[in-house]
């Protein structure tokens, strides 16, 4: 893909993001300030596309682009059949995207356009329009007042609010600033619809203006909380009192502006120049290495003299200056939930929409951030669950009303850092998880033995075993036995944990662990046998001695009490048919989160330290308990070890094969 694609690409994902996110905060309630928002999005996304020569996105932009035109001047009304329509006409333009960076061939849109511009022209507002002189504001103002501001006018004078002229006269040398905080003062009280230059009674060296604005409020509340301009009132809600209680429900509800996040502080940089900088800056760190194991071994040699003082004062500004350089990097990575939160949101909207259930999303931790490849990643595995929630455990609204619970249904997804991890969590107040029937669909299947025994929270892990499916009709939105597999599979890879929690009749939670980033890592190194290996600290939780008369065997299993619990252990040399020494006593790493722990038997520990994670290569990518290898020290080759696979290994999978 060459620069000005990639280019291209990164502006246009931007681009439909916040198109998304406005359309979605438009579902709430009308506002014009929003809706501009959309309609500015389209409109740069018709000429981007044209100065790279995409013509069937820029034809399609230029299309829906007239429609929001029409919608801002109230020709079109905004209701849930027209956004619905603009949501879907948005996807079309985001699979084209797609296509592109698939290198794909971009389909006709011609069908499309036609789609559009019929549904514009069915859509065009038949309701009558008021006429601006009964509104009382002089033919000098309306003279002069686009085409967009006096619609503005004649909507908030339909809907009963006050016109008023806000008339004031600034410093030519200062009016910006000032002009800028009175604009703020009267947008705090309802909708500014003009800003007009004026020069009657203006003394000389300065400047007036004329804001014209609407507002609820009384002429006296305004004038009290606008106190550096002259208040003229055009119209008062009193006067509009004579609107039809038919004129009033015609009306679409209204909302103050909400706060949204800007996002013109950021700069867009490339995540592979990003990964190109970090694999630099893991050499300098070997580096770094090498110097403070070269000061070592001369204070060994010859002592602390001035030249081995130097040596270690060197090192010791090396590593600071790399600690900092690779923070400032992953800092760069990393972007807010609030990104994944738009995207998830515009799931529900669709989902719920196809199985006709009333639910709410309710998100938390918009502020919580996370590596940009993970954000990409853990996509797919949350609209798994969230479609799963919406299908299998939010109930119909009758049902709910018959179990006493409210009517519409709520999805409630929570992101907050805790260490070095990540926790994200998706609750739902649905049906919770049958956990008998999912045992004995598993038994009918042949997924399980018929004779297999299993505890509550293993049953519930049940539905992570591929092709496990307890609905009974495939629909579009779950049923087919796939989806819960790979969301355990994909966390797993990104060296993530997948926790469920599930009460019948009042809902379930998952609950995904993740590493904030998958860069730079701390790792502690452990050998067994002769073999250095590499476990993420993301992944432990504490490390201890075992003496071998502590260690006991339950159903075949190795275990130890710890503080009244028993841990399993897993003896990693026997995991890798590594010749084992047997001794007196081992160092064992608990690794896991909760009840899901492990102890990872290893005969020594050696130190912490930081790495940068590359994949196996093909002959070795496939070998169970290993997640990729890392370079440390002398330029050696270090195993990483996949903790979920080999906590699998210790009991879940292996328990329910009926091994």
């Amino acid at each position: 893909m060459n620069i000005s694609k990639k280019d291209f690409i990164a502006e246009a994902e931007e681009i439909i993001e916040n198109v998304n996110s406005s359309l979605l905060e438009l579902q709430g309630g009308f506002n014009p300030d929003t809706l501009n928002s959309v309609f500015r999005g389209v409109h740069t996304m018709k000429g981007l596309s044209g100065l790279f020569g995409l013509k069937g996105i820029s034809s399609l932009s230029h299309t829906l682009e007239s429609v929001l035109d029409d919608l801002r001047l109230g020709k079109i009304d905004l209701n849930n059949d027209t956004l619905n329509f603009i949501f879907h006409n948005i996807d079309v333009l985001k699979n084209l995207i797609t296509q592109i960076n698939e290198d794909k061939e971009v389909e006709d849109v011609s069908d499309v356009i036609k789609e559009i511009e019929k549904f514009r022209e069915a859509a065009r507002s038949k309701t009558e329009d008021s006429s601006v002189e009964d509104i009382g504001v002089s033919d000098s103002i309306l003279k002069v007042l686009s085409e967009y501001e006096e619609h503005r006018l004649k909507s908030n004078f339909k809907e009963g609010k006050g016109i008023f002229l806000a008339k004031s006269v600034y410093e030519l040398t200062n009016f910006a600033p000032e002009l800028e905080a009175m604009n703020s003062t009267l947008k705090s009280l309802g909708e500014v619809i003009a800003t007009l230059p004026s020069s009657e009674g203006v003394p000389e060296g300065s400047i007036g203006f004329n804001l014209l604005f609407s507002s609820s409020l009384k002429i006296d509340e305004v004038k009290s909380k606008v106190s550096s301009a002259d208040i003229e009132e055009i119209s008062s809600p009193a006067r509009q009192a004579a609107v039809s209680e038919a004129d009033q429900h015609k009306q679409r509800p209204t909302s103050q502006p909400a706060s949204l996040k800007s996002s013109t502080n950021t700069v867009r940089v490339d995540i592979e120049k990003l990964d190109k900088i970090l694999n630099t800056v893991g050499e300098l760190v070997l580096a770094k290495g090498a110097v403070v194991r070269i000061g070592s071994e001369l204070s060994e040699d010859i002592g602390y003299t001035p030249l081995t003082l130097d040596v270690h004062k060197i090192a010791q500004s090396l590593a600071r200056k790399l600690a900092e350089l690779q923070n400032q990097i992953l800092e760069l990575r990393m972007v807010p939930f609030s990104q994944i939160f738009t995207r998830l949101s515009q799931v529900v909207r669709r989902y719920t929409r196809e199985v006709e259930k009333e639910i709410d999303f309710e998100l938390f931790g918009e502020d919580t951030e996370i590596d940009k490849l993970l954000a990409e990643e853990i996509i797919d595995p949350l609209i798994h669950i969230i479609r799963n929630s919406i299908d299998h455990g939010i109930e119909l609204t009758d049902k709910r009303l018959a179990l006493g619970k409210k009517e519409r249904g709520t999805i409630t997804m929570k992101a907050f850092p805790k260490g070095n991890n990540v926790v994200v969590t998706i609750r739902d107040d649905g049906a919770g998880l049958d956990v008998d029937k999912i045992f004995q669909k598993a038994i009918e299947r042949k997924l399980i033995p018929e004779d297999q025994i299993l505890e509550l929270k293993e049953k519930v892990e049940l539905i992570f075993i591929p092709g496990l499916s307890t609905k009974e009709e495939v629909s579009d939105v779950s049923g087919r036995g796939v989806g819960m597999d790979i969301v355990k599979e994909r966390i797993t890879s990104l060296g993530g944990f997948v926790e469920v929690e599930s009460e019948k009749g009042a809902g379930t939670e998952f609950s995904l662990t993740l590493p904030i980033t998958l860069a730079i890592i701390k790792a502690l190194i452990a050998k067994v046998a002769n073999e250095h290996f590499c476990i993420p600290l993301t992944s432990i939780s504490e490390t201890f001695i075992v003496r071998n008369e502590e260690i006991q065997t339950i159903e075949g299993r190795e275990v130890i009490e710890i503080r009244g619990e028993m841990l399993p252990l897993l003896r990693v040399a026997r995991v890798f048919m590594l010749e084992e020494e047997l001794k007196d006593e081992y160092f064992a790493i608990a690794v896991g989160f909760g009840s899901t722990r492990v102890g990872l038997l290893v005969d020594n520990l050696l130190e912490q330290t930081e790495i940068i994670i590359k994949p196996l290569g093909e002959r070795l990518k496939d070998i169970q308990g290993l997640a990729g290898a890392a370079e440390i020290g002398k330029h050696e080759i270090v195993l990483v070890l996949d903790v979920d696979s080999l906590m699998e290994e210790s009991f879940s999978r292996k328990n329910i094969n009926g091994s």
